[in-house]
């Protein structure tokens, strides 16, 4: 089918998915921290807000960037250069700065399940970052001559929520265990920071070179 990557293609997004998914950010602090104040419930509402906006995300991004294609295929190309070098300042960022986790513990009466959802959605949907993550994080994958881009665009960005659910949910059944984790053993975190700095790198690198040929 067009709107498949070559499974090698694939299995690197495979990759760089697991590595964002285990990487501590706002949306982690916010399923980690209400699964610990509220229940497991409001965690799990939380997390399906989440992936509601990465879903909401994909859609615009694939739409925006295949008219991008059609468009200019010049124009996105500078654009890949571009998301190669901001890759990098992520993963520059991830090593000189860390990851910020503290999720809220504070015990409070809690809210409806849809609440929670909506939560979910908001604090990813108007993270500034997430937006320019996934404007420039998702054509890494896909050539800028493909006449099947938007279809593949879609896809990798829609696989972004299966494949990162068994990351996630975990984190969210076994909150307490988890976030006890962070906070005694910096260490780990900072093994995740290194992870995801070198993947990110790793796919920086590739495009630039591929760029120079």
């Amino acid at each position: 089918m067009s709107f498949l990557p070559d499974p090698a293609v694939f299995a690197q997004f495979a990759v760089a998915t697991f590595i964002i998914a285990i990487t501590p950010g706002p949306d982690m602090t916010l399923f980690v921290g209400r699964a610990l104040s509220e229940g497991r419930a409001a965690g799990l509402a939380c997390m399906a807000g989440a992936l509601t906006g990465c879903a909401i995300h994909t859609t615009l991004v694939a739409l925006g960037l295949s008219a991008l294609i059609v468009a200019s295929p010049e124009a996105f190309l500078v654009l890949k250069i571009v998301g190669a070098a901001y890759l990098i300042w992520l993963a520059w960022q991830a090593i000189r700065k860390g990851s910020a986790f503290s999720p809220d513990t504070r015990q409070r009466k809690a809210r409806p399940l849809w609440r929670n959802w909506v939560t979910g959605i908001g604090i990813n949907l108007l993270n500034p970052k997430i937006i320019l993550f996934f404007m420039t994080f998702l054509p890494q994958f896909v050539s800028a001559d493909d006449p099947h881009a938007a279809g593949k665009l879609l896809f990798l960005g829609l696989s972004f929520i299966p494949l990162s659910l068994p990351v996630t949910i975990p984190m969210v059944l076994a909150a307490d265990g988890f976030a006890g984790l962070l906070s005694r053993s910096p260490g780990v975190t900072r093994v995740i920071d290194w992870l995801f700095a070198g993947v990110f790198s790793a796919f920086a690198l590739k495009i630039l070179t591929a760029q120079a040929k």
